[in-house]
């Protein structure tokens, strides 16, 4: 079990219900202390508790235990996604956060074990400079609008605002596409990417490829639309 993802879960259920850590416990038939033990990740709970806390919060047990993004173990839709950030929802900011992470740490996560079925460390490297420096954008964004002192970067913000970290991204696809073309050529044994393939090789985490996947299609897809 993945404590990390479940404990984070079971604590933001519980906050989204609105009820405290004392009554929550009390519901579900244990001890506060115990309850809190499993919602920082202490102690892990028996089979029992979990299926007890998906019914008190009404969600699936893969939902629960990260193994899926959606409460009933469907596909989330754009749309989901934003009711995530709607007014009514207490937790808007969070909830958000913690879906978007878990679907690109799934999707990003699946990426590279194909890619190390490869064994090729230049397809590996460029993939994580292209993704860290995406990151560092980013990052780099937020700490520029929270006003912090860039001096902390080596990039200086004059050049860092001629877009050099986009061409470090173009550099490192342009690299990352070479090295697949030359694994090709070689004529490496790809592994197997159709659906069937994926959901049955990552069962967990599957649904994350998808969601991104489609999310990104569906934008570009209407950037080009007439």
């Amino acid at each position: 079990m993945a404590m990390t993802e479940f404990s984070r879960t079971l604590s933001l259920l519980r906050q989204e219900r609105g009820v405290s850590q004392r009554t929550a416990a009390a519901d579900l038939g244990i001890s506060q202390a115990l309850l809190s033990h499993y919602e920082n990740g202490v102690r892990e709970p028996g089979l029992a508790f979990v299926v007890k806390a998906c019914d008190y919060y009404h969600v699936s047990a893969d939902f629960i235990l990260g193994r899926t993004l959606a409460r009933d173990g469907a596909m989330l839709s754009d749309q989901d996604l934003l009711n995530a950030a709607d007014q009514g929802n207490i937790l808007r900011g969070s909830v958000l956060a913690t879906l978007q992470s878990k679907l690109l740490s799934g999707a990003q996560g699946v990426l590279f074990e194909l890619l190390g079925k490869l064994n090729d460390k230049a397809a590996v490297n460029e993939a994580a400079a292209y993704l860290g420096t995406a990151v560092y954008q980013l990052y780099r964004r937020l700490y520029r609008a929270g006003e912090g002192n860039e001096a902390y970067f080596s990039v200086d913000p004059a050049t860092y605002d001629l877009d050099a970290a986009s061409a470090d991204m173009k550099l490192s696809e342009a690299r990352y596409a070479r090295a697949l073309r030359l694994l090709r050529e070689q004529r490496a044994e790809f592994p197997d990417l159709s659906d069937s393939a994926v959901a049955a090789a990552f069962p967990g985490r599957c649904q994350s490829v998808t969601q991104v996947l489609h999310g990104a299609d569906a934008r570009i897809s209407a950037l080009t639309e007439k």
